[in-house]
């Protein structure tokens, strides 16, 4: 049953990268006198790096990018991979067998020493799934090819990829904010199944402690004016998890990229320890992900003792 859930949540992640928009180029320069935009023609590009939109593959009406072919990879790979593992399952595991059990083993205590045991059977599937697809996505947008080979021009200094066959996958927002917004949705399922719809309310706008008279008055005031606060930050909360795993992966692209063309003739060697840097930001961002997800879950799932008798 979990893997079925594992595969679910997968494909929902490569669905919804179909129904968000990517970001329109700028259409300034058809605003400019002909004369401007003529002289642009010949002008120096202001920066050299990759570019923020995933490019679409073969022409630019073409809805599939190539951050998605790579998405589609890792997850058709992980699925498989899981499918080998448990295909032959053994009382003493061996291969295949005995890595997916050691990391889903590993995943399930680290995350039951956060969340505790209740809740780590019930978000357990998510939380797993979410970080072993992020850390293979990350470290497939390292392996050599991707982003270096596809469509392009020759420049000065030799062939410039400008459309590449494969990008990163969560160096396209569409993907991070997939993710997010499909956390989201499931936050506010276990919110609801762990509170209801009235211990929900109150435990966002409810007062804390035990007070009386005029301070309860006051309390009940200024948490509720806190509850606001806390709607407004739980509204945000897909925004800054998308960009913070956007922003990282994408910024790591950029340092190979500037690496790379740092000095002609060495692009090959001055972005190997960089590559290194990227596999623990690769790990890190993973785990802050899905860490980050964790603490949001426990924090509106648990409540204290007054709160659970109201909510009984």
């Amino acid at each position: 049953m979990s893997l079925i859930k594992s595969i679910l949540v997968a494909l929902i992640f490569l669905a919804a990268t179909h129904f968000l928009p990517a970001a329109e180029p700028s259409r300034m320069a058809e605003r400019l006198p002909d004369a401007l935009a003529t002289a642009s023609d010949h002008a120096e590009p202001a920066e050299h790096g990759i570019p923020q939109k995933a490019e679409p593959l073969f022409h630019d009406d073409f809805f599939i990018t190539n951050s998605m072919v790579v998405t589609w990879i890792v997850a058709l790979g992980l699925i498989l991979f899981a499918r080998r593992a448990t295909r032959k399952i053994q009382d003493v595991p061996s291969g295949a067998q005995n890595f997916w059990e050691w990391l889903v083993e590993s995943l399930h205590d680290f995350l039951e020493g956060i969340i505790g045991p209740e809740l780590v059977k019930k978000t357990f599937w998510f939380f797993a799934t979410i970080f072993i697809l992020i850390l293979f996505t990350n470290w497939f947008g390292l392996i050599p090819g991707v982003g270096t080979i596809g469509w392009g021009v020759q420049g000065e200094h030799g062939f410039e990829v400008t459309r590449p066959l494969l990008r990163g996958g969560n160096a396209d927002m569409n993907m991070t904010l997939a993710m997010a917004l499909l956390f989201f949705a499931c936050w506010t399922a276990w919110a609801l199944q762990s509170n209801g719809v009235g211990g929900l309310v109150l435990h966002l706008f409810g007062p804390k402690g035990e007070t009386s008279g005029l301070l309860k008055v006051l309390m009940t005031v200024v948490f509720a004016a806190v509850g606001v606060l806390e709607v407004v930050s739980i509204l945000f909360r897909p925004v800054s998890l998308s960009f913070r795993l956007y922003g990282n992966i994408f910024a790591g692209e950029n340092m190979l990229e500037s690496m790379s063309n740092l000095v002609p003739g060495l692009g090959w060697l001055i972005p190997v320890p960089f590559y290194f840097l990227e596999l623990l930001v690769g790990l890190v961002q993973a785990l802050v992900f899905m860490l980050l997800t964790c603490v949001f879950t426990l924090l509106i799932c648990t409540h204290d003792e007054g709160h659970e008798k109201a909510h009984h």
